[in-house]
């Protein structure tokens, strides 16, 4: 190939990885699957265009690994990147997470490895007539689940409880223990070792893999402690030496670098020596680069004439039966005794999406044995990619709302953190929480959570940017933040830490002019939207709510709309917030403007007529005041009680 055509198929993995990605985010359709698509596209299907003369540019938008890369490079460049994204999904792993069901994570990645790995094989065996050997084989590589697929899958469903933690440790763990088993059964089914010999190597694997991973650890925390590597060079030399490990591991055994990196990940996460939030964060968009690469190049290796020929009754039944058989076996048998109730056990019985480390496994042992003359190998590649497909497919659309069925997730978090717990934000928070909208306030006065719990609000002191926060704080059903302190800086710094958790379009900050200026801080650098308007500044609402403005609830009906509404208290209400009939939440901001219709609740900050003034007057915050009078229109309706 030319370099200008190397250099276009290089745009095009990239392009077309990280429009998936995109596209993943703008539908909520599993991003695997797009990507996968992307890579059949770009793959076999451009190649049979292109041999029909009906592709323009055929070899430049034709991707071929093989021929891009050369099967010397492909290999190891595929094997370091999975390592990579098990060192970021290791940095995630904390152990604290597992108070609760930490029999349960070790039975799953010990025991449940095994059971998997015999009910595929056997289903293997019968249902597809493999040999032995590949039937063995092939259960050994679908004992993986991975971070790649089931980290997305839980940050979109958000299930509650242990079940949370438990997914996300076993597909984290599980895919170095699962390729090394894989690597294990290869060597026998080549004839390169015996059964005893697989039992020693897998032995080797864990103690070369976790020496090196805590020596890895051990020599970073070292340099950060002592400030040995500037600030600019952190994320690198983290990067580099996760590298080196994981070469060093392989050299030692194969496939050790797996262990190593994973290891390496969690010891850093777990240790209170040093910050590594900054290294996490780099290493977070690290892996959508990787991921964006990792399968448009491995979906584009299948070949099309195999995929087509393995969509049969017979995988279609092999499928049917790890999803229907082989996972619940394996939960039922690992969480035996344990306190996970019955709907917990059912959700980690429908949740196993086979990932990256499984396509890219199956399709180096795939061409290997090919290579070595065993021709029926050739279905390994083809049947694991069905799997991925096909349970990515499944668990990405149902996982969602059995989880909502079960009563462990919510479909769409409406609750709001609200950062801060002065007066106002107290009066806000009050108003949210008898719409039934879950409300957490958290502030580091003391004094104003005291007040907040005194009012009936759940509040928590702490600092927000602390890991407290991380660590310890509930979030369940919280899928909102509202930065309302007087620190701009601390707003913008909560806003950015918090973008990542709830996303960018879930994130408000209030507007801030600057000491002694009219000139104001623009809150959107940080991920933030500004909230209700640019006039409503902490000391323009401090003031309002100073001379007796009051949190307004309406519903609007027919007789008493939006604009009877406006007319009746003039320009100076401020909408804050609209509920819908079914508990719906919108905020007001800059760039989003609710449409207040017939049936929703319309929250707002008035200034009371002179009969509600003397009502109000009479109400504190801890009381929480009762709904107002129906005042009288400018157009002779009046509004509902609320």
């Amino acid at each position: 190939m030319s370099p200008e055509h190397v250099l276009a198929n290089m745009a095009v993995i990239l392009a077309l990885g990280i429009g998936a990605q995109w596209i993943a985010w703008r539908t909520r359709i599993p991003g695997i699957l797009l990507l996968l698509l992307a890579g059949f596209l770009a793959g076999p299907v451009a190649q049979q265009l292109s041999a029909h003369g009906w592709l323009p540019f055929g070899e430049a938008f034709f991707v071929d690994p093989e021929r891009l890369f050369g099967h010397q490079l492909l290999g190891p460049m595929v094997s370091l990147a999975v390592g990579v994204i098990l060192y970021e999904g290791g940095l995630t792993l904390e152990l604290r997470e597992i108070r609760e069901v930490g029999p349960v994570i070790r039975n799953l990645v010990s025991i449940g490895a095994v059971v998997t790995w015999l009910l595929a094989a056997a289903a293997a065996r019968w249902i597809l007539g493999m040999t032995g050997g590949l039937a063995l084989l092939l259960g050994a590589i679908l004992v993986v689940t991975g971070p790649t697929v089931v980290g997305p899958l839980l940050r979109q469903v958000r299930p509650q409880g242990p079940v949370g933690p438990a997914l996300k440790w076993e597909g984290i763990v599980i895919d170095p223990i699962g390729a090394t088993l894989a690597v294990l059964v290869f060597e026998v089914v080549r004839g390169s070792n015996t059964p005893w010999g697989t039992v020693v190597g897998f032995m080797e694997t864990a103690i070369y893999g976790s020496g090196l991973g805590f020596l890895g650890a051990g020599l970073l925390i070292f340099a950060l402690k002592r400030h040995l590597i500037p600030d600019m060079l952190e994320n690198a030399c983290s990067l580099a030496l996760v590298i080196a490990v994981f070469a060093g591991a392989n050299l030692l055994h194969h496939e050790a670098g797996l262990l190593a990196a994973t290891v390496m990940g969690i010891v850093l996460a777990n240790q209170k020596s040093v910050t590594v939030h900054h290294i996490i964060h780099f290493k977070e968009n690290l892996r959508v680069l990787l991921l964006a690469v990792l399968f448009v190049v491995l979906a584009a290796r299948v070949d099309l004439d195999t995929l087509l020929l393995a969509l049969n009754w017979r995988v279609l039944g092999f499928v049917a039966a790890l999803i229907l058989v082989v996972r619940p076996a394996m939960v039922w048998i690992s969480t035996a005794g344990s306190s996970l109730g019955f709907n917990e056990k059912l959700f980690l019985a429908w949740m196993a999406p086979r990932g990256i480390v499984a396509a890219a496994v199956a399709s180096e042992f795939s061409l290997r044995l090919v290579e070595d003359g065993m021709p029926e190998a050739a279905q390994l590649g083809a049947v694991t990619f069905v799997v991925i497909i096909s349970t990515v497919a499944l668990y990405g659309l149902t996982a969602g709302p059995l989880a909502y069925r079960l009563g462990l997730a919510q479909p769409t978090p409406q609750g709001v953190l609200i950062l801060g717990a002065h007066p106002w934000a107290r009066e806000m928070a009050l108003a949210l929480q008898r719409m039934n909208v879950p409300v957490l306030l958290v502030d580091a006065n003391r004094g104003h959570v005291s007040e907040a719990r005194l009012a009936g609000l759940p509040a928590e002191h702490a600092n927000v940017l602390s890991d407290y926060v991380d660590n310890e704080l509930d979030l369940g059903g919280i899928g909102r933040l509202l930065a309302l302190t007087p620190n701009a800086e601390v707003n913008m710094l909560a806003a950015q830490r918090f973008s990542e958790e709830f996303g960018k379009r879930e994130v408000y900050s209030l507007q801030y002019p600057k000491s002694g200026t009219s000139e104001r801080h623009d809150v959107t650098h940080s991920g933030a939207r500004t909230l209700w308007g640019e006039k409503a500044t902490f000391d323009s609402l401090s003031e309002r709510f100073a001379r007796g403005d009051v949190v307004k609830r309406s519903r609007l009906t027919p007789e008493f709309t939006y604009k009877d509404f406006q007319r009746y208290y003039g320009d100076e209400a401020l909408p804050l917030f609209l509920v819908d009939n079914e508990g719906r939440l919108s905020i007001f901001a800059t760039d989003n403007r609710p449409t207040p219709e017939a049936g929703t609740t319309l929250l707002s900050l008035v200034t009371p007529n002179a009969a509600e003034s003397t009502r109000i007057a009479t109400t504190s915050v801890r009381s929480r005041p009762t709904p107002s009078e129906r005042p009288p229109s400018a157009a002779g309706a009046s509004e509902p009680q609320a």
